[in-house]
């Protein structure tokens, strides 16, 4: 880690325990194990609110299908009178 920075951060004794062991047992120092936590919470973040944010966009467009074709196809599903699966406007 060439480019690093120090952060500090409050956590529960409980938690810094379980840390503590979960290092131990990984043969890690704790500051490795947090920051490998930190940086794996961090990507997953970032990548479901991009998702979100993709899915938002795409609701804004004329490629989304309406809340209510969706549940009235899925009511049908299953019945004599099934309905084909909704299309975008």
């Amino acid at each position: 880690m060439g480019n690093s920075t120090v952060l500090s951060v409050r956590i529960d004794k409980q938690t810094e325990n379980k840390l503590a062991r979960l290092a131990g047992r990984m043969n890690r120092s704790q500051s490795y194990v947090a920051a490998e936590a930190i940086r794996e919470f961090v990507a997953t973040q970032e990548w479901q609110i991009a998702g979100i944010e993709r899915a938002i966009a795409s609701a804004s467009t004329d490629k989304a299908v309406s809340d209510e074709a969706v549940r009235d196809w899925i009511a049908s599903l299953g019945t004599e009178n099934e309905r084909p699966l909704p299309k975008t406007k």
